[in-house]
């Protein structure tokens, strides 16, 4: 293909590749020519008009070399020729490319499943954890919501602990902990050491105001008895 003829293509907008379209084409198993021809054709819409003249003016390239794009595409199960009947009752060759779209949508779901296998993997323990004291199996939301605690950089053993801290205040759900983690990274307590400091200065806080209510309490009763 003619470096000229495509980039002029590009310029025209009459291609466009979505950054995810890159990432499926050695899955396609098509040559980089076909696959470019196979943009054009989506671009154009789900039927296409067979018209392998202005496919030749827009790529530059000999009719002969469209028709081997075409049945390179139709090889890989990418794309179909089909007759359809016009308004005219006449019948018209159209180029099909539901083939490609079945074929992405497979892909999307493979790699979504596969990116929820792997996050799973990835903080195994935590949603193992987690499964175990709720109860039942996360659901894709709710392994999103985990994935956000990772994302926030909250480290796997800051979450065990918040885990931990529903468990002992009978509330393991999702949404406490999140708010636990909430509470912590508030009060810049990033690690377990600073959760068990937060939590000793709390009951010493806790203890300390006590004894000055008992105290007070004692003056009151002092008084009342002279």
């Amino acid at each position: 293909m003619k470096y000229e003829s495509v980039l002029e293509t590009f310029r025209d907008g009459e291609i466009v590749i979505p950054m995810y379209m890159y990432k499926i084409f050695p899955s396609l198993d098509i040559s980089l020519d076909s696959f470019i021809f196979l943009m054009y054709l989506r671009n154009k819409g789900d039927m296409i008009s067979f018209d392998v003249p202005k496919f030749s003016s827009a790529f530059g390239k000999e009719e002969n070399a469209i028709m081997d794009y075409i049945g390179e595409l139709e090889a890989a199960n990418l794309a179909e020729i089909k007759l359809i009947k016009n308004d005219k009752g006449i019948m018209e060759e159209f180029i099909s490319i539901d083939g490609f779209y079945s074929k992405l949508g497979l892909n999307v779901v493979n790699n979504t499943n596969e990116e929820i296998k792997t996050k799973k993997e990835d903080t195994s323990n935590i949603f193992s954890i987690l499964e175990k004291e709720i109860g039942k199996q996360l659901s894709p939301m709710e392994i999103e919501i985990v994935k956000g605690w990772k994302e926030s950089n909250y480290s796997d053993d800051l979450i065990k602990e918040a885990i931990k801290e529903a468990v002992s205040n009978n509330v393991v759900t999702l949404r406490y902990i999140d708010k636990v983690l909430y509470a912590w990274d508030s009060k810049g307590i990033t690690t377990v050491e600073e959760v068990d400091k937060n939590r000793k200065s709390f009951r010493e806080k806790k203890t300390h105001d006590k004894k000055i209510e008992i105290y007070d309490n004692d003056d009151w009763l002092d008084g009342n008895e002279e």
